[in-house]
């Protein structure tokens, strides 16, 4: 009965800390990727300006206090401002700059299609192979040579 209360009393000690964060964990590593450096414009995983060192200090303290990812960038816009983010949020009219690129290589692959399928119809056809007559002379010198031949 011991053991088992001893067993208890151990998952009771163990699991006060894993409760305490109610979101799931994020990493500095994933958000490194996600934020840019104020400064120098690259994300804070390839930044070593004190800009970035800060921010990420700033993450690590939140990530500490159970943050989740989301929670934490949106303190960042709201210090810094979306251009925190490396990347365009998924909605409204930042929306553009993910389906204009993509809208640019389709147009550009339909008008390279439509100027080969053109260019392909103007090509004026081979003429048909025809045989060539010879004169009478040339005729009769192949036939000469021919006949030493055999």
């Amino acid at each position: 009965m011991t053991r088992v209360l001893a067993v208890a009393a151990a998952a009771l000690a163990l699991a006060g800390p894993a409760a305490a964060c109610a979101n799931p964990k994020t990493s500095l590593s994933y958000l490194e990727g996600q934020i840019m450096c104020p400064t120098c414009h690259t994300t804070l995983d390839m930044s070593e300006a004190p800009a970035a060192q800060a921010i990420k200090a700033q993450i690590s303290r939140r990530i500490a206090e159970c943050w989740s990812a989301k929670q934490i960038e949106t303190e960042l816009v709201g210090n810094f401002g979306q251009g925190i983010l490396a990347a365009p949020p998924h909605k409204g009219f930042d929306l553009l700059a993910w389906w204009l690129p993509l809208g640019g290589v389709l147009g550009g692959a339909l008008l390279l299609a439509v100027g080969v399928w053109r260019w392909s119809r103007t090509q004026e056809p081979e003429p048909p192979e025809t045989e060539h007559e010879t004169d009478p002379e040339t005729e009769r010198r192949l036939d000469e040579l021919l006949a030493r031949l055999d």
